[in-house]
């Protein structure tokens, strides 16, 4: 299998970005104990107040899947979809570099 990675970009209702990026992050423990998971950071953008971005990396895409089927994942989805106005993703395939 080969490793799996995405950018993702969630935009927050006005205003909502940090309340949004606050509520990820308080349930980042769950993606601590993510089987596959390589790492999943959360970046403010410098450029919009509103967006936040997600860069993942997954041992597969298999791993990716099982985990938004998770019971914790689908809770946090639940609980921050109020605070979110619209996303959108880009599947990658990651070649190489430092930290991979």
């Amino acid at each position: 299998m080969s490793k799996f990675a995405m950018f993702g970009k969630l935009t927050a209702h006005e205003g909502k970005r940090e309340e949004l990026a606050e509520m990820m992050l308080a349930s980042s423990a769950t993606l601590n104990d993510m089987e596959g998971c390589i790492y999943y950071i959360l970046h403010a953008a410098e450029d919009d107040p509103n967006d936040l971005w997600i860069t993942e990396l997954w041992e597969s895409q298999e791993f990716h899947a099982a985990s938004l089927q998770n019971e914790k994942v689908l809770e946090l989805i639940g609980r921050c979809r109020h605070l979110i106005a619209g996303g959108s993703a880009v599947k990658v395939r990651p070649l190489g570099g430092k930290g991979f």
